[in-house]
């Protein structure tokens, strides 16, 4: 492996070539890293699932999912040593399936769009960083993957960890000429330079989670930023005529408006035009809050420059941006946390149902998962203290569930 450690921490002065060998050295070791953790494809797997876990995912009891498979309804699977079935998400699925088309309310084994619903665009937002949202992001696409929803999960962040969560290396997998990412379906045309914009089912990638896509993210993307605000001059100077950037994720989001129940979009910890992208596509807003002082005086901030910013975007195209519903999720709680105790309560108290009833709670079974680019549905449970393993994933489903009530509501259930 490679490290640092041929340059003294004490040496004084940095240049250029220093910083550039830097980061060679560790795109070079990261590199090493994830082909070994991805062996031997070098892409992300997934794990099978245990007959409780396919219960708690479908509604499908213990006892029917044994009968079922008994009198031949459901096809056979993998056992283990032990005689206990194992399933992948794939069988998962098609089980669901059968129950759609069988069971007594077969509606209820697929919870998605049904005619004239609208697909979902939720934004996980804060001015922050380190306020889980990426955790949170694509702890819920998986979730309501595994809930038989079609999830979209967009990566908005340049840094790419989204991304990186999916078992790409954004540094390297999207080098290539026909190898698009976000930042592709939003770029401002230039024919002079050849640049035109992607359609975004061409950027949008297969995972190794059935029901669940992404549409990944570079550095590249932080072009975005001062590419639209030279197009917003251009266009002030009557020079060019570009699409205003807050419609530009919507436009986007138009050629697979039919493929998808819902769409995550996980935002970078600042409030600039890519934020405002993706605010502006969306239909239902997540802050996500550490319950800590300065972090709710950091969303504060963010919350009024935001509301300002979309009420001037509002005025000058006319428009009237509304969002079917916010909500607060607390991240990071520590409930023997005095502190974080109270400043739950304050935000409660100040913003009433607006924060969600459940919080994500600290845990070294997220941390320890995310170490592999895992979540908790991705990792071994072998892997991992049982009750640390079912204690963050109660949070994370108790999160997820009432989050889905607020999905459920805008269509009308």
């Amino acid at each position: 492996m490679n490290d640092l450690s041929s340059t003294s921490s004490d040496d004084l002065g940095v240049d250029v070539d220093m910083i550039s060998h830097y980061s060679d050295v560790l795109a070079a070791s990261l590199d090493q890293e994830m082909r070994r953790a991805y062996r031997p494809t070098e892409r992300k797997t997934l794990r099978k699932f245990t007959a409780g876990e396919v219960s708690e995912y479908t509604g499908i009891t213990a006892s029917n999912l044994r009968t079922r498979h008994k009198d031949g309804s459901f096809p056979e699977v993998e056992t283990d040593a032990r005689g206990h079935r194992l399933y992948s998400a794939e069988e998962i699925a098609k089980i669901r399936d059968i129950m759609f088309r069988t069971g007594k309310n077969g509606e209820a084994y697929k919870p998605g769009r049904r005619d004239g619903d609208e697909m979902q665009v939720i934004s996980v937002v804060n001015f922050k960083g380190g306020s889980s949202k990426t955790t949170t992001c694509i702890h819920l696409a998986q979730r309501y993957a595994l809930r038989g929803y079609r999830v979209l999960a967009i990566d908005m962040d340049a840094q790419g960890s989204l991304t990186t969560f999916f078992g790409y290396r954004p540094e390297l997998d999207f080098e290539k000429d026909g190898e698009f990412t976000i930042y592709d379906a939003l770029a401002y045309e230039d024919p002079a330079s050849g640049i035109r914009r992607a359609d975004l089912k061409q950027v949008i990638r297969k995972t190794y989670f059935p029901n669940l896509d992404i549409a990944p993210a570079s550095l590249i993307l932080a072009e975005y930023e001062t590419e639209t605000a030279n197009a917003l001059s251009q266009n002030a100077m009557g020079r060019a005529a570009h699409s205003l950037f807050a419609v530009r994720l919507t436009e986007a989001l138009l050629s697979a408006r039919d493929d998808y129940d819902l769409v995550l979009i996980d935002c970078p910890p600042q409030l600039g035009f890519t934020t405002l992208t993706a605010l502006a596509a969306s239909n239902g807003l997540l802050v996500t809050v550490v319950p800590g002082m300065l972090d709710i005086a950091s969303m504060s901030q963010f919350l009024k420059l935001a509301a300002e910013t979309m009420r001037a975007i509002n005025e000058s195209t006319g428009g009237s941006q509304e969002w079917d519903f916010l909500k607060f999720l607390i991240t990071r709680y520590e409930p023997s946390d005095g502190p974080q105790t109270q400043m739950s309560s304050y935000l409660r108290h100040l913003l009433g149902s607006l924060v969600m009833v459940n919080p994500m709670l600290k845990s070294t079974a997220i941390s320890d998962a995310g170490m592999t680019h895992q979540t908790i549905y991705e990792v071994d449970p072998k892997q991992l203290v049982r009750t640390t393993l079912d204690r963050a994933r109660n949070s994370v489903n108790a999160v997820a569930d009432e989050l889905e009530v607020a999905i459920q509501k805008v269509w009308a259930r």
